[in-house]
């Protein structure tokens, strides 16, 4: 009998084997069954070998199924356990899935429903382990080692940010475009009670103004032309955790007083409804406006500026954080050679100089964007120098012709040195010449044909032609 049960499980995991490669287009896992015909070994083989289910009958010789379970998890948290009992009452079923059983089984039971319910355990546990990762990516994405800074000013915001993240104060980031307001923004979720529920953001600058106040609170069906269902707004989603109001500054007036409702009594009626939702959200809020000074030209409202402005929080902009755009740069380096798939690049010092020196209009957001831009321009060549710089950065004046080289302590490649720095000698000639090769060479002191035999070399004609 044990022998012609075990064959039937193993023929049901088969089918569930089949069934769950057909749904994911993978075939590269496949279920084996083991059978443990007395207690102490199946004790045995479950002490050696992590198995994804346990199927196991509570009345067992020396133990309930439920102790061999416990037994089990100890080793193996994530092992899914399945409970046959012929005592099926309800105290036995809550008895068992408190002590870490998966599900129950009372016997007799229909044998469809074993396969079943070990494809659902399966896919349950999976569904943890997706969950379990994307909070681990969201806390190595998001947690405060993310954001570089090392001067006083960044220390200072780590701190406050460290301090706020556990409050329900509302908090109003304020700072240039680009300067991170919405990273801080989720440092401050990610790392507070309420980082298990849903961090919400909208853009209120980027929703035209008849649609914004449906986004943000929602619309009852028939509210409008095109409202053909009732839909919860962003505040509702929200509920539980968080929501980002970004830009919060481009909000209309007329808006702003029904926000103004939610920061003091968190409630509101969605768009055409009377009926009043309650909500339970932290809201931050940020700008790149000056909030104070609309207030005086009539802009935004008063009242609702002081209840935003609960904890503010100000950026610096990276002109004033120049210590920090090295620590920036190689961050950036690191992640888009990994992205493309590339050899880490290093930089050039005069390229790093040149970098410090811009004014950065748009911030960290630009300085990773043309950081990107010269890693894919690259290529597989190993180091960025100054004349993959692009051109509203690159200064002449401010770049030498004579770079200084440091040898690390692992050493230099001398040849490929010497290579980069032939080629970005006859760059700066060219562009300086706009491309007149005669002109370049005298600026060299060489002969035109020897420059043209250079470029050949080390093969600069496509980027000659591309950079002059």
């Amino acid at each position: 009998m044990a022998s012609k049960l075990l064959n039937i499980m193993t023929m049901m995991l088969k089918e569930i084997e089949t069934r769950l490669q057909s749904a994911s287009g993978s075939h590269e896992r496949s279920y084996r069954v083991t059978q443990g015909r007395v207690e102490s070994l199946a004790a045995e083989k479950l002490s050696q070998t992590p198995y994804d289910v346990l199927i196991t009958d509570h009345n067992l010789p020396g133990k309930t199924g439920v102790e061999l379970l416990e037994e089990m998890l100890v080793r193996y948290p994530e092992t899914i356990g399945i409970i046959v009992t012929g005592y099926g009452t309800i105290e036995t079923a809550v008895s068992a899935i408190k002590k870490g059983a998966y599900n129950y089984l009372a016997k007799p039971f229909k044998l469809v429903e074993l396969p079943i319910m070990v494809r659902k355990g399966l896919k349950e546990r999976q569904l943890r382990f997706e969950n379990q990762y994307l909070k681990k990516q969201l806390n190595e994405r998001y947690g405060f080692s993310n954001i570089i800074g090392t001067g006083r000013a960044m220390n200072r915001i780590f701190e406050l940010v460290d301090t706020i993240a556990g409050l329900n104060s509302t908090v109003l980031i304020q700072g240039e475009t680009g300067t991170g307001k919405e990273l801080i923004a989720k440092a401050i979720h990610f790392n507070s009670p309420r980082k298990d529920q849903k961090m919400v953001s909208i853009n209120c600058g980027a929703i035209p103004e008849n649609l914004l106040e449906s986004e943000l609170f929602g619309h009852v069906k028939g509210a409008f032309t095109g409202a053909v269902q009732t839909r919860i707004g962003r505040f509702e989603q929200a509920s539980g955790g968080s929501i980002f109001l970004d830009e919060i500054g481009n909000m209309p007036l007329a808006l702003q007083v029904k926000l103004l409702r939610v920061l003091q009594e968190r409630e509101f009626e969605r768009v055409g409804g009377n009926t009043t939702v309650k909500i339970d959200v932290r809201i931050i809020a940020a700008t790149s406006s000056n909030l104070e000074q609309m207030v005086e030209e009539g802009t935004f409202r008063e009242d609702l500026f002081y209840r935003l402005n609960v904890i503010p929080i100000n950026l610096p902009p990276l002109r004033e954080r120049r210590e920090d755009i090295p620590l920036l740069v190689q961050r950036f380096i690191g992640h888009f050679c990994e992205t493309h798939k590339l050899d880490l690049k290093t930089v050039s010092p005069q390229v790093m100089k040149a970098l410090m020196a811009y004014e950065w209009p748009g911030n960290i957001r630009q300085l990773e964007n043309i950081v990107e831009r010269m890693v894919a321009l690259t290529g597989n060549r190993p180091a960025i120098l100054p004349a993959d710089l692009p051109s509203e950065i690159h200064s002449r004046e401010s770049l030498s012709l004579t770079p200084l080289i440091e040898i690390p302590e692992e050493g230099i490649n001398f040849q490929n040195v010497v290579t980069d720095m032939e080629r970005e000698l006859i760059l700066q000639s060219l562009r300086r010449t706009n491309g007149n090769k005669k002109l370049a060479a005298k600026l060299l002191n060489l002969k035109r044909t020897t420059l043209i035999e250079k470029i050949k070399r080390i093969g600069l004609g496509e980027q000659v032609a591309a950079n002059v």
